[in-house]
């Protein structure tokens, strides 16, 4: 009897670092199941993995995990199938002060970057924290560790990604679990972010920033963190120098002010 395939779980993969990303673990012989809303655009990476790598098996779900409903389905729908990765790559920023942000697009944002983020995070690990070999990577940026002017809502959902990841990373170590957490942290990658986050059709990098990554880059930096023993992947905001380091955010555990456990 052969041993069921496994598969690796990449959200927001219809374009930019997700899709690089697929493309990245495919290289490896990782059969797939990538998420987005943008069903065509899922279609045509399925397409470019498989003339390329025939015998791997890339599944598409087309979902939109701003909508909490979304998120559980999603999960509840890979029920059948055997998880090796989740890759949280979902997400979307933005541009503007606090005082004049478009408040349903930071609600969308929240959601997405934070919610559906942190329910994913929870199921997966819940399901398969002891399972070997198992890893959680979840893209924060260098924002997540820096506030950047007129980003400053944007950064605090990163913020909570990297705490949030961080320590589930320190959980998952104290608890003898097999599974591990990784916190990905890009500076400026050349993506649809930009647009997105500006609100605008069309955004230059070359103009806006002095320099930044591809998204072959990223995907490639990704990997070195799947391969690595440390927790966080982050870009130097300033060299863009990308480096592999233990978690930044101090952890209590042996703080005597902590909650003390019932006995």
């Amino acid at each position: 009897m052969q041993p069921a395939k496994k598969y690796t779980v990449i959200t927001g993969a219809s374009s930019g670092i997700g899709y690089e990303t697929a493309k990245a673990f495919a290289d490896r012989g990782k059969n797939l199941i990538v998420a987005a809303r943008r069903k065509s655009n899922l279609e045509h990476l399925r397409h470019e993995i498989l003339e390329k790598h025939p015998a791997l098996d890339v599944l598409i779900r087309a979902v939109d995990l701003s909508a909490l409903e979304g998120v559980y389905q999603f999960y509840s729908g890979l029920k059948d199938f055997q998880l090796e990765t989740w890759v949280n790559n979902a997400g979307f920023g933005n541009y503007d002060s606090v005082a004049h942000q478009d408040l349903e697009k930071i609600d969308a944002m929240l959601r997405l970057n934070i919610e559906a983020l942190t329910i994913l995070s929870s199921l997966f690990v819940r399901d398969y924290k002891d399972v070997p070999g198992t890893q959680l990577i979840n893209l924060s940026s260098c924002g997540g560790y820096t506030i950047v002017p007129t980003a400053v809502t944007y950064c605090a959902t990163k913020f909570y990604v990297s705490t949030f990841t961080e320590g589930l990373a320190w959980e998952l170590i104290e608890s003898g679990a097999k599974m591990r957490a990784k916190v990905l942290a890009p500076a400026a990658t050349q993506t649809e972010f930009g647009k997105k986050a500006n609100n605008v059709e069309q955004y230059d990098y070359d103009r806006a920033f002095g320099t930044y990554h591809t998204s072959q880059q990223m995907a490639e930096f990704l990997l070195r963190l799947y391969d690595s023993d440390c927790t966080l992947g982050i870009v130097d905001r300033e060299t863009f120098k990308f480096e592999l380091r233990s978690p930044v955010f101090p952890y209590a555990n042996s703080s005597t002010h902590n909650q003390h456990p019932n006995k």
